[in-house]
């Protein structure tokens, strides 16, 4: 029962992991692209993904620890679920708290136009490389579970885009 439970927690960590790292991804890179196409000058954008990084990466953790916990009292395993909820709600705020700098950096280095460019390409870079790794850990095709996420990813990202050009000021 023991090694069920650890493979269990492992499984909702590494869920949590790859969850947190990805939308954070794809949300951010997705909203600052959409602005930046939208028009609005480099600060408004870098403020926008700033707050969106603290906003999600709180909202994101709570509502790990709440969904989990809700399924380990479900599952009837209530002494075990707040420990666990506990963990995976610290892991989808860490990783969606970091992955979220990844596509907001070259906006403070870059004027717009680079710094977009330079977002939309690091972070399909860390969305592939991202698939690659949970490949490896899943114990799946490697190279397939990258490109995987580097498509879903790139098709996120391609909907911020669309809507920014779509909705410029």
């Amino acid at each position: 029962m023991a090694a069920s439970s650890g493979r269990r927690a492992s499984a909702l960590y590494l869920r949590n992991f790859v969850f947190g790292v990805e939308d954070s991804l794809v949300s951010t890179v997705g909203l600052v692209s959409g602005v930046a196409i939208s028009g609005l000058p480099r600060a408004a954008i870098f403020m926008t993904g700033i707050i969106l990084i603290f906003v999600e990466a709180f909202s994101m953790a709570i509502g790990s620890f709440l969904s989990e916990g809700s399924v380990e009292d479900y599952l009837g395993q209530k002494n075990e679920s707040r420990k666990l909820s506990y963990v995976a709600g610290i892991i989808m705020f860490v990783s969606y708290f970091i992955s979220g700098f990844v596509p907001l950096f070259p906006y403070l280095f870059f004027e717009v136009s680079g710094a977009l460019t330079l977002s939309i390409v690091v972070s399909l870079i860390a969305l592939f490389f991202m698939g690659v790794a949970k490949g490896k850990m899943s114990h799946t095709p490697w190279i397939r579970s990258g490109f995987k996420m580097f498509l879903v990813g790139g098709i996120a990202i391609a909907v911020g885009v669309t809507i920014g050009s779509l909705v410029r000021l």
